[in-house]
């Protein structure tokens, strides 16, 4: 046979006339060289007349055979020939592979994987030579075959991965996943591993998914069928045979750890060398073997680790049961009554007696319960809002529903508005730092707080009384409490209380401008200030008794009165003397150099007032000259002559009454030169306490039925059922209405004819 194009080294190129067997016997022996001997087996000058051999057979068959004996086109002749260069290169294919196998056979364990990874990477390699080889034959006729549709027709590289699929894989896949699984077993139980070779076997089936329905497309299907199936089957089978022997020699705990140590090591074994395609179901697997199959161990297991606050053991219980379907569900109710009576247990504790409690003991009882589990969701729990709604519904029966609200339903939030007047007054804490952090507790208390408007009513009558008395330790606290009030409930329920701070700027320009007339009146007065409080928006009641002011103090009063009409007329005031206060200076006393400050109220003043015209006065004389009823006389006389400012004869009994004398002691000591004796009485306290009880009650009922005229009012017509529901939709955040309460409003307003009845227990709005 000639050489063509130069090429020859002892095998001649065919001519392009020559049979197909001649060329194929050419193109054999050069694939040969490739398959058998890749690293040196084949020139360059063979490669190169190959591809060539190949090229100009193709093209000269289709020259060669334009036309058929009768002069007509024959690209079926064509046709036919590429088929059978095709069908002869599939033939040698499955014969070099079936010698492979056969080598195959003979190997077994971890030999035959690497014997199987070797060869598999020699022969991908030589497929890409060959398929360069084979380049026109790809371009033209194998094109042309699939894309009219034929099946079982693939470029020369797929070709040689359907025949090693064929004859190779699908004979030796069950013995090849054998030594796979026997290396992940040995990895599993310690033993350090060669993994990359199952890495490479992975891979190779990668490769072997093919599309059946197009040759161009490649699919997991022989992974998923062949490795994934069975990885998941032992992976299943290895943990629980391991999880159900550890469980019978350890305890929860220690399981939890192996538990957890375990799928640590399958989300590592992914990323080492799995395909990331498997990690859901993998993790579907080891959630059902380690954790789902012993969910009710660990359960179980919940209640004494939070009784011994175990706060690590729990964080890992929920890490692991977050894993599997509703894994977490049982353990939230378990927490939420756990937390529920260790509140009640906490109250309990320091519940001894309800009227006498102090309210910064209890305070802080409900916040350490809270700050304690706020903690452990937030630590162990992940701060998961479950596990948060849980602590919440906890927090709000332990609050609202306790041994100290046995008493009265509303006694938390009268204690919480009793301490947070503790904290705002200037003798409240002496740290301003910690004033603001202090607030920020208060409120997440009053968060949990069912009768809100317990509490707004408490505060405010607090407020006014701090503010009045200038008692306040901040302004810029007062502001942030209420801002903080305002976020949590609204501009309505803080309207009042931005008002009384309205009230005292203008009172603090009014006293400025009162001071300012005085001096150029030329007139003397005394050093007083006065607060201008709107009715509508002070929770301050009129005095309860008649009062005739010492001189001194009617005629500052009344000069303020006549410059404040000046410029308001038209407008009415009424004095608060009760709630009125001031300080006298003593120089009477024999033993003391320094005079005394007495810290007084109004009613106080007008006593010890009395006591510069004499130095005795009887009981009735004073109760004449101050106009004082018995109510406001004694409580005021007493705290005077505890303190030893006057002496009361007889002095058997201690209880001030008719028939008593007063005189001023000179020889009146104490060891403090500012002296107290403005002091509120128990019995003023609680008169005031049920008062404000008895102001909520009625207000009540007033929100209640503004709140049913206004669902009426926008509804028109509705049912009496569907209307209780709506009031108790709107008031809720206020406080918690009664079916009953609601009820007798709707009747109230039934006989006021805002609504009335229609058929079929059906209401109306009344225009």
């Amino acid at each position: 046979m000639p050489v063509q194009n130069g090429f020859g080294n002892g095998n001649s190129i065919p001519s392009a006339s020559d049979d197909i067997d001649l060329t194929w016997q050419y193109i054999q022996n050069n694939v040969n060289k490739i398959m058998v001997n890749l690293d040196g087996g084949m020139t360059m000058q063979d490669y190169m007349g190959t591809y060539t051999c190949i090229h100009d057979f193709c093209t000269s068959q289709k020259a060669n055979s334009s036309r058929d004996n009768y002069g007509g086109p024959a690209h079926r002749g064509a046709h036919l020939l590429g088929e059978e260069l095709y069908k002869k290169l599939a033939n040698y294919l499955c014969q070099h592979l079936t010698r492979f196998y056969n080598e195959a056979t003979q190997q077994g364990g971890e030999s035959l994987l690497g014997y199987y990874i070797k060869e598999w990477d020699r022969y991908t390699i030589a497929a890409k030579y060959i398929h360069h080889l084979f380049r026109y034959l790809n371009r033209h006729w194998v094109k042309r075959e699939i894309d009219e549709g034929k099946r079982n027709i693939y470029d020369v590289y797929t070709l040689h991965l359907v025949e090693w699929k064929s004859n190779v894989f699908d004979l030796i896949a069950g013995k090849v996943m054998d030594a796979v699984m026997k290396l992940v077993e040995r990895q599993r139980n310690g033993e350090t591993i060669e993994y990359m070779q199952i890495r490479q076997v992975i891979d190779s089936m990668v490769s072997l998914g093919l599309d059946e329905n197009d040759s161009t497309k490649t699919t997991l299907d022989t992974y998923r069928y062949h490795f994934e199936r069975r990885f998941l089957d032992d992976t299943r089978r290895y943990y629980q045979d391991e999880s159900s022997e550890f469980v019978a020699k350890y305890s929860v705990v220690e399981y939890m750890k192996k538990a957890e140590a375990r799928l640590a090591e399958e989300e590592q074994r992914v990323i080492t060398y799995l395909l990331p395609d498997i990690t859901a179901h993998l993790k579907k697997c080891c959630n059902t073997a380690l954790i789902a199959d012993h969910a009710n161990l660990l359960r179980d297991e919940f209640q004494h680790l939070l009784d011994n606050h175990r706060d690590d053991d729990l964080s890992r219980m929920y890490g692991l049961l977050s894993r599997i379907p509703d894994g977490l569900e049982p353990l939230r109710s378990r927490f939420e009554k756990h937390v529920r009576n260790a509140g009640l247990a906490a109250v309990a504790k320091v519940a001894a007696d309800a009227e006498k409690l102090d309210p910064k003991v209890y305070v802080d009882a409900l916040l350490e319960t809270h700050t304690t589990y706020r903690n452990l969701v937030k630590q162990a729990f992940n701060d998961e809002a479950e596990f948060t709604r849980a602590l919440d519904n906890a927090c709000r029966e332990f609050v609202n529903r306790n041994e100290v609200c046995k008493a009265a339903s509303n006694k938390s939030p009268e204690l919480l508005a009793k301490y947070t007047d503790f904290l705002l007054k200037k003798s409240g804490t002496g740290e301003e730092a910690d004033l603001e952090t202090s607030l920020g507790q208060i409120m997440t208390v009053f968060k949990y707080i069912e009768d809100k408007d317990v509490f707004q009513k408490f505060y405010s009558r607090m407020l006014a009384r701090r503010l009045v008395s200038t008692n306040t330790s901040s302004e810029d606290a007062e502001t942030s409490m209420i801002s903080k009030l305002k976020e949590e409930c609204g501009f309505e329920y803080t309207n009042r209380l931005q008002r009384m701070f309205q009230d005292m700027q203008i009172s603090r320009d009014l006293n400025a401008g009162f001071k300012e007339h005085v001096q150029s009146s030329e007139t003397t007065a005394l050093d007083g200030q006065y607060s201008i409080l709107g009715t509508g928006f002070w929770p301050l009641s009129p005095p309860t008794t008649t009062f005739t002011p010492p001189v001194e103090i009617q005629n500052d009063c009344d000069k303020f009165t006549r410059f404040y009409k000046q410029k308001h007329e038209g407008r009415k005031m009424t004095w608060l003397w009760q709630l009125c206060k001031g300080e006298l200076k003593t120089t009477y006393c024999k033993n003391s150099r320094t005079p005394y400050t007495l810290q007084v109220s109004a009613y106080q003043m007008a006593i010890l007032l009395l006591f510069n015209d004499k130095d005795k006065y009887t009981y009735e004389e004073i109760a004449s000259a101050t106009s004082l009823n018995a109510e406001s006389l004694d409580p005021s006389m007493a705290i005077i002559v505890k303190a030893k400012v006057l002496l009361m004869t007889p002095s058997g009994g201690e209880k001030v009454g008719p028939g008593k004398t007063f005189s001023l002691n000179y020889e009146f000591r104490n060891k403090k030169i500012r002296i107290n004796l403005n002091v509120g009485m128990k019995s003023e306290q609680r008169q005031e306490e049920a008062e404000t009880n008895k102001t909520i009650e009625e207000d009540r009922k007033l929100l209640l039925q503004s709140a049913i005229v206004r669902i009426m009012k926008a509804r028109k017509h509705m049912k009496h059922n569907q209307l209780v529901s709506e009031t108790i939709a709107q008031i809720k955040g206020r406080f918690i209405p009664k079916v009953a309460d609601i009820k007798k409003c709707i009747e109230i307003l039934l006989d006021k004819e805002y609504i009335e009845r229609l058929d079929d227990d059906e209401l109306g709005y009344l225009a």
